[in-house]
């Protein structure tokens, strides 16, 4: 899409979404581009996936195991990045960085290393007392985020968060729970001619076409000096690209 960027375009839903695993045809996309069946069989669409912390594997209630074992059963990265300001959140390792990209994060810093997704996300809630788990997607899509010392913040909070941090390190053992104190800030740059004033998002559902300069691209969205489009939302349908 880049060399795009700068060009008049049409977006057209052709009224077909596909469910993202099994590929039947479905009215409805539910839990990010999925027909409803596959929403209530899969792992990928329990709660557990939005909420780390809550997973029930060791429970024997995982609704695929086998999917766990390869998902969340691996190595990840608890981090900081700034996206609309100071952030915590975790991501597989062979995610990184395309998760910070598709954040729309313009810098982020490695804290820990840790061996399961269930692991990250205890860690990622005692981060997140004392700093936001959220992007505020308008004000990323405004502009650049103004630069913070990353290093500094996670210096702080180790310091804030430590005694926390032992007794997780004391249930799991010091090798599941890894500091990372010797990474370097990752700058990411976005190619974006003009950030809007205002933000307006564009909803597929209610109307089918969009049209308009492309201005740039930012995390999972594209930019329009008419509305901005969420791409990511709308997994699974059935979009023609037409350019003018």
């Amino acid at each position: 899409m880049n060399p795009l960027i700068g060009q008049p375009i049409q977006l057209i839903f052709a009224g077909e979404i596909h469910c993202q695993a099994c590929d039947r045809l479905t009215k409805k996309s539910y839990s990010g581009g999925f027909c409803f069946p596959c929403s209530q069989k899969l792992a990928r669409c329990d709660l557990c996936i939005m909420k780390p912390e809550t997973c029930h594997y060791d429970a024997g209630t995982c609704r695929e195991p086998e999917w766990g074992d390869a998902f969340c059963m691996q190595d990840h990265i608890v981090y900081l990045a700034n996206s609309s300001g100071i952030k915590v959140g975790i991501t597989r390792i062979n995610q990184v960085p395309t998760r910070w990209i598709d954040q729309g994060a313009t810098q982020a810093l490695p804290i820990f290393r840790v061996k399961t997704r269930y692991q990250s996300g205890l860690v990622e809630v005692i981060f997140k007392a004392h700093v936001s788990d959220r992007t505020d997607w308008r004000k990323m899509l405004k502009g650049q985020s103004e630069p913070v010392d990353l290093s500094e913040k996670r210096d702080l909070l180790m310091t804030e968060c430590k005694a926390e941090i032992a007794v997780l390190q004391q249930r799991f053992g010091e090798d599941a729970i890894v500091p990372l104190l010797d990474e370097s800030v990752v700058d990411i740059e976005y190619p974006v001619q003009q950030y809007p004033d205002k933000v307006k998002s564009h909803n597929f559902d209610k109307t089918p076409l969009i049209s308009g300069v492309l201005q740039g691209i930012k995390g999972q969205y594209l930019i329009l000096d008419t509305c901005v489009l969420n791409i990511r939302k709308f997994s699974g349908y059935h979009i023609k690209m037409v350019i003018e």
